[in-house]
């Protein structure tokens, strides 16, 4: 699948609010289509270095467009993630069998709610790595294509600039996904091993709305983008860690409900 209609199925795929924060490929690519198009004995004229300005200007407004939607995000899941640790301490204290109003009932109700949105919380901090991926890989390509068209060197200097960018940076949101996951495994273990499995596995196989469906989405992207293929180079994201056959499972190990 080419990229450009790689991006805007994962645009589609991701959530409403965030449609409009992703790379602008489409806008990069007919810039570049009309610098490349220019005979090479206008180069250099006033036209073509206002066209190729107006390249370099976009590029920088869509790294600081990531980067402010990035930023905005992993302080959000910063307070939520907190949020969320009370709230499972303040039902424990509460209803727990401990509590200062032990109450079985009262008790199963609200860690039901919060463990949905635990788990909702995981899938949106999946969605965050996978944006940080797929916008990452957009500017390479670009970058690519803008050296091997016009013969520039814009590649080297702006892909390490954007090693350095925010966006690109998710060892806390990953952090913060692997406490999530910690989280669940601890406080809700799954009952009935067996049984989870296979509503997991008829899970993925559901066509329904939500979360659940855009996180199993944006898995497959990252699988697919980072799995170190014959086109690799140091320009490319390292390959995920996880095995191709157990990268969705994984997801679905640490879900102790299936969110259809």
């Amino acid at each position: 699948m080419k990229f450009g209609k790689r991006l805007q199925q994962q645009i589609q795929e991701s959530l409403p609010d965030w449609r409009d924060k992703f790379l602008s490929y489409k806008n990069l690519k007919k810039l570049l289509k009309l610098i490349a198009s220019t005979p090479p004995f206008l180069n250099g004229s006033v036209e073509y270095l206002k066209v190729e300005a107006e390249f370099v200007y976009l590029l920088n407004n869509e790294i600081e467009k990531l980067n402010a939607f990035f930023v905005e995000q992993e302080e959000d899941f910063i307070i939520r993630h907190k949020e969320l640790q009370h709230r499972i301490q303040s039902v424990i204290d509460a209803w727990g069998p401990n509590g200062t109003h032990p109450s079985e009932t009262d008790y199963k109700e609200e860690m039901g709610k919060t463990r949905k949105e635990i788990v909702n919380f995981h899938g949106e901090m999946v969605l965050l790595v996978n944006y940080s991926n797929i916008n990452y890989t957009g500017l390479a390509k670009i970058l690519k294509k803008y050296d091997k068209r016009t013969g520039g060197l814009l590649r080297l200097p702006f892909i390490q600039k954007v090693l350095k960018q925010p966006f690109f940076t998710t060892d806390l949101v990953s952090k913060l996904i692997k406490e999530c996951e910690n989280t669940i495994d601890a406080v809700f273990p799954v009952e009935e091993e067996e049984e989870g499995k296979k509503e997991g596995r008829e899970a993925i196989r559901v066509t329904g709305e939500g979360i659940f469906r855009n996180t199993v989405a944006a898995l497959l992207n990252m699988q697919e983008m980072r799995s170190g293929s014959s086109t690799y180079s140091h320009y490319s994201l390292p390959p995920l860690s996880l095995p191709d056959a157990d990268i969705i499972q994984s997801f679905q190990l640490n879900s102790p409900i299936p969110i259809l």
